[in-house]
C-alpha cells in the first residue's frame, strides 16, 4: 500500500517523497488509516518499525485539510534525543504544510529554557517533550493546552521504566478529555494496560514486529573514519568482476554526489540516484543498472524502498542508516528470493551506539573487522560517550610513535581483512 492510496494530502505526499518513503511500513498500514478515522489507539511497536510517520503522517494530514489554531498536538517521549529527532522528521513531514512544531527537553542552558518558553509562548501547533521538562514549564504557567486535540505517548513502557509515571498522569489531567489519544509501547505490561484503559476510550490495537533480515545476506561491518571510506569502498569492490551489481546507500544527496566523484575513474561504471534527479532520470539510471550498463549505483533511501531490482551481489552502507527498518530495507536489496548477498556497513565512531541498537532490533551480533592495513587505522569499538565531548573513546589503537599498535586490539568481534567467503561471487541456493 503507498501513501497515496491511504489518503494523506497532496502536500505531505510531496515531502515524504522527497525523504524516499512511497510505501507504507506495516504499522502505517494498519494505524493510518484508523487514525485518520479519529479512533484512538494503542500500538506494541518497536522503534525502527516506522511508527513515528504512523501517528504524525494522519495527525499532519488532519492540521492540513482542517483549520487550526494554537497547539492541538502533545508529544510525549522518554528521552530528549527521542525529542529532537522526532521534531526534525516532523519539519521533514510538513515542509509543505503550514504547521509549526518544538522541543521541550531538559539537560541544556538557560538559553535553551528561554527559546523554549517562546516557543510554547507562541503556541507552536505541536509540542514534542519529555515529561520533567514539560511539567516544569506547565508550573511556570509557559503552556496552554486548551486546544489540545491529539496526545501521542511514545516509548510509553519507557517512561514508565524511568518513573515518569506520576508526571504523564498529571500532564493527562492539564488536557483537554475530548481528545485523540495514540499510546505506542515496545512492550505490553500490566502497568502499560491500567494507562492505557484509564485514558484512552474503545482503541484499535495493533501489533507489529520487526521484520528480520534474509538468513541468505552475508552481513559483516567494518570500523572505519570518514576519512577512509571511499578508499574503502573501492577496495571492496575493484578486482571483484563476480560481483557485477553493487548498490552503495547514503544518507544524504551530499555525500552521494561525493562518493561517486571519488569512485569515477577506478575502472568501472558508477552513477548516483537521489531525489535532486527528475524523475525520468531516475528510470534511465536504474535501466542502466538493471541491464548491467552500470556496475555501482550510490543513492540515498530513495532506492531502498519499493524499488525491485534482482541479483544484487553487493549492499554497502555509506554510513549507518537511520533506525533497523532503515537497515533492513536497504540490506533488503541482496539475498532476495532465496539468492545469497553481501551486505558491509560502514561505522564511524559516532555511529557505534547507533549500529549497537539495530543490532539489537533484528536480534544480531554483525561482525566487526578492522580497515586493511594499507588504507589506515580502525577506530575502537565503544558503546561510551564522552562527558566532554558528547561522543565517544578516541581510539587507543596507536603507540606514541603514531602507527598501530599490536598490543592493543579492539574489544567487540572484529577481525582483519575481508568477511568470509566475500570473494566468492554470491550463489543462488536453489
Amino acid at each position: 500500500m503507498t501513501f497515496k492510496e491511504i489518503g494523506l494530502d497532496d502536500r505531505i505526499l510531496e515531502a515524504i517523497s522527497y525523504m524516499g518513503f512511497e510505501k507504507a511500513s506495516p504499522i502505517q498500514k494498519k494505524a493510518i488509516p484508523e487514525i485518520l478515522k479519529g479512533r484512538d489507539l494503542i500500538a506494541c511497536a518497536q522503534t525502527g518499525t516506522g511508527k513515528t510517520a504512523a501517528f504524525m503522517l494522519p495527525l499532519l494530514h488532519k492540521m492540513a485539510v482542517e483549520p487550526h489554531n494554537g497547539t492541538s498536538t502533545l508529544v510525549i517521549v522518554p528521552t530528549r534525543e527521542l525529542a529532537v529527532q522526532i521534531e526534525q522528521q516532523i519539519q521533514g513531514f510538513a515542509y509543505f504544510v503550514p504547521v509549526s512544531s518544538i522541543a521541550i527537553y531538559g539537560g541544556g542552558s538557560g538559553n535553551e529554557w528561554e527559546v523554549q518558553k517562546k516557543g510554547l509562548e507562541s503556541h507552536a501547533d505541536i509540542i514534542v517533550a519529555t515529561p520533567g521538562k514539560l511539567i516544569s514549564h506547565i508550573n511556570m504557567s509557559n503552556v496552554k493546552f486548551d486546544k489540545i486535540k491529539y496526545l501521542i505517548l511514545d516509548e510509553a513502557d519507557r517512561m514508565l521504566d524511568m518513573g515518569f509515571y506520576d508526571d504523564i498522569k498529571k500532564i493527562i489531567e492539564a488536557l483537554p478529555k475530548n481528545r485523540q489519544t495514540l499510546m505506542f509501547s515496545a512492550t505490553m505490561p500490566t502497568k502499560m494496560r491500567d494507562l492505557a484503559k484509564q485514558n484512552l476510550v474503545d482503541p484499535f490495537e495493533v501489533t507489529i514486529e520487526l521484520s528480520k533480515p534474509s538468513a541468505g545476506v552475508l552481513q559483516a561491518a567494518y570500523l572505519t573514519n570518514d576519512v577512509h571510506k571511499a578508499a574503502l569502498i573501492n577496495d571492496l569492490i575493484k578486482d571483484k568482476p563476480n560481483f557485477e551489481s553493487i548498490i552503495v546507500f547514503s544518507s544524504t544527496k551530499k555525500s552521494v554526489n561525493e562518493v561517486v566523484r571519488s569512485l569515477s575513474g577506478k575502472g568501472y561504471t558508477v552513477e548516483g540516484i537521489s531525489s535532486d534527479l527528475e524523475q525520468k532520470e531516475r528510470e534511465e539510471v536504474l535501466n542502466r543498472f538493471r541491464s548491467r550498463k552500470t556496475r555501482v549505483i550510490v543513492a540515498t533511501d530513495v532506492l531502498a524502498r519499493g524499488i525491485d531490482i534482482k541479483d544484487i551481489d553487493l549492499v554497502i552502507n555509506y554510513n549507518v542508516p537511520g533506525d533497523g527498518e532503515d537497515y533492513i530495507h536497504r540490506i533488503g536489496r541482496t539475498g532476495r528470493a532465496e539468492a545469497t548477498g553481501v551486505a558491509i556497513t560502514l561505522i564511524n565512531s559516532d555511529e557505534m551506539l547507533k549500529f549497537a541498537d539495530i543490532e539489537k532490533l533484528i536480534g544480531a551480533t554483525i561482525t566487526k573487522i578492522n580497515l586493511p592495513e594499507h588504507i589506515g587505522v580502525s577506530p575502537e569499538w565503544s558503546l561510551v560517550r564522552s562527558k566532554k565531548t558528547f561522543g565517544f573513546k578516541p581510539n587507543n589503537n596507536r603507540s606514541n610513535s603514531g602507527k598501530p599498535n599490536p598490543n592493543k586490539g579492539n574489544t567487540s568481534k572484529q577481525n582483519s581483512g575481508k568477511p568470509k567467503h566475500f570473494n566468492q561471487k554470491p550463489k543462488d541456493k536453489s
